[in-house]
């Protein structure tokens, strides 16, 4: 067992950030002046239409259903971290599964409102549910997204319960309505043996059935792409495809996270140098899957060369999306994954850099598979304007693509100023060595 001393520390160390300070009033406000803006651009959107948009007749998927496919992919890190390593007994990402969570609720939670983006009607979402259709994966997708949301939020609660108890204790200076909050939540725990193996059982058998809901969420996505005929589409391997790029995602997302959680909460002796590192190879691992299954995507159609699939494979490779393509693969994937290869390159600071790299490489792939396929349609485009032909994002579209970003990062900054995002009493238990019995 610890002593008193080093156990107050801890908890001491895990609810110091857990305050309102200067740093977070001036970043919510920044957020917030910047998310009106954007809401403003959705407003003249709502009111004109789509064609305020760059998406047309012919490339009627733009940035709004790239940002889609991108939100539901990076929403998949919850999974992997909480509970597929989780599950394995993988000891040092016990401290990472929190971040990994709130990560992925958040993305979760804002893919829904994505999609609207991209509905000239979206008082008519309903109808997606009312009059759904069985062999729709559009309502497969609605259905999944909805059930790994709900998951992901109890996942994220249920370890929660004995940490919001320590809140209720230990936060005394806190308003009193802020304290009832915690009261309420924490379930009137008392970590007693039974109050444990219900909620270690309960949290067990989410982590067990989160798994294959966030598998489906993206197999799901995928096929939203794959049932069509469309050359660049028209493949059978895009469910595990786009599941190996979410891992990539994710895990970026989850290493960008950690490093300014570690500087901006001083948890150099909770986030340390060893998370870092095994980071840098859990992404090597799932990137070099994800390239496995990127040579497939385009070496296959590559050497078949059929009509169709020439045109898009020509247009990726030295056309005018040539640039574009590279640089992501470079950049975005093959270059980080070499990289990470060296030690030295699995520490703190470079860590984020190569996970910014990673994580905008991760959308700008997102951005290559849904526009460039449009703009070869089987029927050739003729007597239709020039910017029928070309996809060119408006700064309305731009703004309105930004905003779940915004939002992602106030839910994820305001969980992170109301629960400890490292858990204390796993953080105790495995000190004392009671967390591996």
């Amino acid at each position: 067992m610890l002593d008193q001393t080093r156990t107050d520390k801890i908890t001491a160390d895990l609810l110091r950030p857990i305050r309102l300070n200067k740093a977070f009033i001036l970043w919510m406000g920044v957020l917030g002046v910047s998310l009106v803006i954007c809401l403003y651009a959705y407003t003249l959107q709502l009111r004109d239409g789509l064609g305020v948009a760059g998406i047309r007749d012919y490339i009627s998927w733009g940035m709004y259903i790239s940002n889609f496919v991108f939100f539901v992919a990076t929403s998949l890190i919850g999974m992997l971290i909480s509970a597929v390593l989780g599950l394995s007994g993988v000891k040092w990402a016990s401290p990472l599964a929190r971040i990994a969570e709130i990560i992925a609720l958040a993305f979760a939670a804002v893919a829904g409102l994505v999609i609207v983006a991209d509905m000239g009607r979206p008082d008519r979402l309903l109808y997606v549910i009312i009059h759904g259709r069985i062999q729709s994966p559009i309502l497969w997708d609605i259905t999944v997204v909805s059930v790994y949301v709900v998951v992901s939020a109890l996942l994220l609660y249920l370890p929660l319960i004995p940490d919001l108890k320590t809140c209720y204790d230990k936060l005394d200076k806190a308003p009193g309505f802020a304290r009832n909050i915690y009261k309420v939540l924490s379930l009137n725990w008392n970590g007693s043996p039974e109050q444990v193996k219900i909620m270690k059982h309960s949290t067990r058998a989410l982590s067990i059935f989160i798994i294959p809901v966030a598998l489906a969420i993206h197999t799901v996505t995928s096929w939203l792409f794959a049932s069509t005929s469309r050359a660049g589409w028209d493949s059978t391997i895009f469910g595990p495809y786009f599941v190996a790029g979410a891992f990539v995602c994710g895990c970026a997302a989850v290493i960008i996270a950690m490093y300014f959680y570690r500087i901006n909460y001083k948890l150099k002796d909770y986030i340390t140098d060893m998370h870092f590192d095994n980071m840098g190879k859990l992404l090597v691992l799932v990137s070099l899957v994800y390239l496995y299954f990127n040579l497939n995507e385009y070496m296959v159609p590559a050497y078949k060369m059929k009509k169709f699939e020439s045109i898009h494979i020509h247009e990726l490779f030295t056309g005018v999306h040539a640039f574009l393509f590279w640089s992501t693969q470079l950049l975005g994937l093959v270059i980080p994954t070499v990289l990470l290869l060296f030690k030295k390159m699995r520490k703190p600071f470079p860590m984020m850099i190569i996970g910014i790299f990673v994580l905008v490489g991760a959308w700008f792939k997102r951005y290559i598979i849904v526009v460039p396929t449009q703009e070869h349609p089987y029927l050739p485009i003729q007597n239709v304007p020039m910017n029928f032909k070309v996809y060119t994002p408006t700064l309305i579209e731009i703004l309105i693509t930004i905003a779940p970003f915004i939002m992602v990062l106030m839910i994820v900054t305001i969980l992170s100023k109301v629960v400890p995002i490292i858990s204390i009493h796993e953080t105790i238990e495995e000190e004392s060595g009671e967390g591996s019995r």
